[in-house]
């Protein structure tokens, strides 16, 4: 995996560091485990992830390594401890690479940083990996891990997750333990696993997740039966107003495998999906500019950031409580009216796509929908933010390629605390509809 880094890193930009001694380490002491090689000891198996090789999003603290945030001003910065979700990674036995690219601070969806470069869509290096987590979609894609962890406050793990092909996890608020993260939004933050296969991201999430250190653990941790039958809802409103023509073709050809697999498919209705996105605005807003000006970087190191991070921290000073407290209040009741109708119509999950457009062109600042211009940030953030607002778990997986090959993504949204179900709906749809391609990079022959 190592040799794999050197070899294509280079042209995709997915590692800002890598641990490579201390890979070898941990590597090292995995297969003394595994094969009871330390004296006087027995054999140990740590479980799945013993000796696998995973990555860390660059705002996720891992002692004596550098932890940049995609940013100028930490980028010499190397905390002095573990954030609990690393320590989780170390105890199941997982050997961590490095330290992936990000959006500067996690404020972003494209993971063109200005300060370390872009990432590179493996399918395309002239596109976007996505972001904020783009530089640990990339890795996978690439193959330069088995498993990475991201965070996502608005869609940071899913929207890379759908344009580079992968698996991405956002669990439900408090799932996973987020101290010791650089945040973006406290109230929104979540952290999540992403991986080639449903597979090996519920391995991760098993791994990290708070359910790992509570032994009374609810049935909700179990996965949905791989027999019988299944309901999704399919909400009338707002997540198919705007698509582009391809999204549009995968989603319908994922519906039509679904119902082969026998689902039940219900159209649904839920209130204030609407006005999701301004109010999850006004959240991320206000606790992005919060957390800056108590930290002492903004407004006094104004000039070391990137021009879009630096004109959303300005426009937080400008949400009046009053806005902030209604963006809450909202986000309480959508997470209400979600809870009703799921329970309402006993749905497993909703099925939505992941984003409404493939991965753009680096620069691409806006993208035609049948004839009429939308900004790629808008667009990409548009269907994940109910997620993040109501605080339920949410799980993007490939639906398949376009006809000029790049990724689409679905994904699943469910309940609180059922994180396994999704992962559950989402592992039979990948069984009956593997991704058996992966990008052929230039420096590579073959179908990878």
């Amino acid at each position: 995996m190592l040799e794999r880094i050197r070899e294509l890193n280079p042209g995709l930009n997915a590692y800002l560091t890598v641990s490579e001694e201390k890979a070898i380490g941990e590597a090292r002491k995995a297969e003394r485990e595994l094969c009871g090689r330390s004296r006087g000891t027995k054999r140990r198996d740590r479980g799945a992830l013993h000796g696998i090789p995973v990555s860390l999003k660059d705002n996720i603290y891992s002692a004596g390594v550098r932890t940049t945030g995609g940013s100028k001003i930490l980028a010499e910065f190397v905390p002095e401890d573990d954030a609990p979700v690393v320590s989780s990674l170390e105890q199941a036995g997982a050997v961590i690479l490095g330290k992936t690219n990000m959006h500067e601070f996690a404020y972003g969806v494209t993971t063109e940083n200005p300060h370390f470069g872009a990432t590179h869509n493996p399918w395309d290096r002239g596109r976007i990996a996505g972001g904020s987590s783009g530089g640990s979609a990339a890795a996978l894609a690439a193959g330069l891990c088995y498993g990475s962890v991201g965070t996502d406050t608005g869609g940071s793990i899913r929207i890379p997750a759908s344009l580079c092909g992968v698996v991405g996890l956002k669990p439900g608020l408090g799932r996973v333990n987020a101290q010791d993260v650089i945040p973006l939004s406290k109230t929104l933050d979540v952290v999540g696993p992403m991986a080639r296969t449903v597979e090996d991201s519920t391995a991760l999430f098993r791994a990290i997740s708070v359910e790992r250190k509570n032994k009374h653990a609810s049935s909700s941790g179990r996965f949905l039966s791989t027999r019988g039958r299944f309901t999704l809802g399919i909400p009338r409103e707002f997540f198919f107003d705007v698509l582009s023509p391809e999204v549009e073709l995968g989603f319908e050809a994922a519906v039509r495998l679904f119902e082969k697999l026998g689902a039940r498919f219900r159209e649904v209705s839920i209130p204030l999906l609407a006005e999701s996105e301004e109010a999850g605005n006004q959240i991320a807003w206000a606790e992005a500019t919060c957390y800056h000006q108590e930290a002492g970087w903004f407004p006094g190191r104004a000039d070391e950031y990137g021009e879009d991070v630096r004109t959303r921290l300005e426009m937080g000073i400008k949400v009046s409580a009053v806005d902030y407290l209604r963006a809450c209040s909202l986000a309480a009741k959508l997470a209400g009216s979600l809870d009703s109708v799921m329970r309402g119509n006993q749905l497993d999950a909703l099925l939505v796509p992941t984003t409404p457009i493939v991965a753009p062109r680096l620069g691409e600042d806006s993208v035609a929908i049948k004839g009429r211009k939308h900004g790629t940030r808008a667009l990409l953030l548009r269907l994940n933010r109910p997620a993040n607002l109501a605080g339920v778990p949410a799980v993007s997986i490939p639906c398949g390629l376009t006809r000029g090959g790049l990724p689409v993504g679905i994904q699943f949204i469910g309940g609180l605390g059922e994180e396994h179900k999704l992962l559950g709906l989402a592992s039979r749809f990948e069984r009956a509809c593997p991704l058996n391609r992966h990008p052929t990079l230039d420096n590579e022959t073959g179908d990878k």
